[in-house]
């Protein structure tokens, strides 16, 4: 009787041992499905110059975000209706992997089949943006903090004007200076290659 006892404590403490690793083991697969990063919500004010292409069209935008006065300022030649996004919009955002873009490696999102988002893996910055239409953008600068004085987010008169829009560029220039632009935007494509 006491060797069956023995024996049945062997089975109970290797099954108990065996049902710990089980156990571990389902816990570290949960557990390594939840440690998909998540993208990092932006800041409240930030400034960003962004090359837009869409289908070889390409366009320099200067976006001021400023989410705690709830205003968002694209300097871009066509209109585009959007409101202002709040800074964890892409919270909810499938993870799709790691890739390189433009000469960093990124964490990739897509949110509701309308946008795949960029992350710079060391730096947490936006890198890269593509819509669903195929049009890209390519963040050029990033400038956390940064935030448009409060007299110059109002657009020009010509643009509530009908008609031929107005030569009214120095207006615009005290918003947008592209000075170093073309440096910055060469430089990040010798990066890519």
């Amino acid at each position: 009787m006491a060797a069956s006892f023995g024996s049945a404590t062997k089975l109970t403490s290797i099954s108990v041992i065996f049902l710990a690793i089980i156990l571990s083991s389902l816990s570290n697969s949960c557990v390594s499905e939840s440690t998909d990063p998540t993208p990092t919500p932006w800041p409240p004010q930030f400034h960003s110059i962004t090359i837009m292409n869409n289908s070889g069209t390409h366009q320099i935008i200067n976006l001021w975000y400023d989410y705690p006065n709830g205003r968002n300022f694209n300097i871009i030649q066509k209109k585009f209706d959007v409101g202002i996004l709040t800074p964890d919009w892409l919270d909810g955002a499938n993870y799709l992997g790691q890739q390189k873009v433009d000469g960093f490696l990124c964490n990739v999102w897509e949110k509701v089949d309308f946008i795949w988002y960029y992350e710079d893996v060391v730096t947490k910055r936006p890198v890269h943006w593509v819509f669903f239409t195929g049009m890209e953008a390519h963040l050029m600068t990033f400038e956390v903090g940064a935030v448009l004085e409060d007299e110059k987010w109002q657009a020009p008169v010509y643009c509530f004007e009908s008609g031929e829009q107005a030569d009214d560029s120095s207006q615009l220039n005290s918003v947008v200076d592209n000075s170093d632009l073309e440096d910055v935007f060469k430089r990040k494509m010798l990066i890519r290659r």
